[in-house]
C-alpha cells in the first residue's frame, strides 16, 4: 500500500518549496557578495545522486524541486500511486538536503574566507620575496658596477699621472698633443666620477626602500 498525498499536503509542498525558493534565491544574493564565494563557487552542492542540477546557486536546485513537486501533483492526479511515493521520497530527501545546506552556507563561507585569506596571504609573501630578490639583484649589480667604475677611475689617474708627468719634461714640440692628452683625461675623469656618483645615488634609494 503507498502512502497517498491529499490535497492539503501537496498544498504544503508547495509553500515549503516557495520558502526555500525565497530562502535560496536571498542566499544566493549575499554568496555573490562575499568574496570568499570564489573559493567554493562552481562547485556542484550536491551528489548527482540527489540532483541532476550543477551549479553553486541554491536557487538552481530550489527550480529543480519545483519543477518535481509539479510532476508529484501530476502523478497524484493520474493516480499512479506507486510513482508518487517515489517521487515524494526523493522530493523530501531533496528538501532536507537543501535545508541542511542552506543552513550551513554561513559556516562554509567561513571556512571559505580563512582559505582565501590564507592563499591571499601566500600571494603577498611570494610577491615580496620576489620584490626583495630584484631589489637584492639589483643593488649586487649596482655594486659589481660601482667597483667597475672605481677601477677605471683608478686606471684614468695612472694615466693622468703618466701624462702630467711627461707634460712636464716634454719639449715645445710634443707641449701642444700632450697637454691635448692631458686635457681628455681630465674630461673623462670627470664623467666617470659622475658616474660614479649616479651609481651610488641608485644604491642608497634602493637600500632604504
Amino acid at each position: 500500500m503507498h502512502p497517498v498525498v491529499d490535497e492539503a499536503q501537496l498544498t504544503r509542498l508547495f509553500k515549503v518549496v516557495a520558502q526555500l525558493k525565497q530562502q535560496a534565491n536571498l542566499t544566493d544574493k549575499i554568496n555573490a557578495q562575499n568574496k570568499a564565494h570564489t573559493i567554493i563557487e562552481n562547485n556542484t552542492l550536491f551528489s548527482p545522486s540527489l540532483f541532476s542540477t550543477d551549479s553553486d546557486c541554491f536557487s538552481s536546485y530550489t527550480d529543480e524541486l519545483e519543477i518535481k513537486v509539479k510532476s508529484l501533483s501530476r502523478l497524484i492526479k493520474a493516480k499512479r500511486l506507486a510513482l508518487s511515493a517515489l517521487a515524494l521520497t526523493k522530493i523530501e530527501q531533496q528538501i532536507q538536503a537543501l535545508l541542511t545546506a542552506l543552513n550551513a552556507n554561513k559556516t562554509m563561507h567561513t571556512e571559505a574566507k580563512i582559505r582565501l585569506d590564507a592563499k591571499i596571504t601566500s600571494i603577498k609573501a611570494r610577491e615580496y620575496k620576489k620584490a626583495v630578490q630584484s631589489v637584492i639583484q639589483s643593488s649586487q649589480e649596482l655594486h659589481q658596477k660601482l667597483s667597475q667604475h672605481h677601477e677605471f677611475e683608478r686606471r684614468l689617474l695612472e694615466m693622468l699621472n703618466e701624462k702630467e708627468y711627461q707634460l712636464s719634461k716634454c719639449g715645445n714640440s710634443q707641449r701642444q698633443a700632450t697637454s691635448q692628452e692631458v686635457l681628455a683625461l681630465h674630461q673623462r675623469l670627470g664623467r666617470c666620477r659622475k658616474a660614479i656618483s649616479l651609481i651610488e645615488r641608485d644604491i642608497e634609494f634602493i637600500e632604504k626602500r
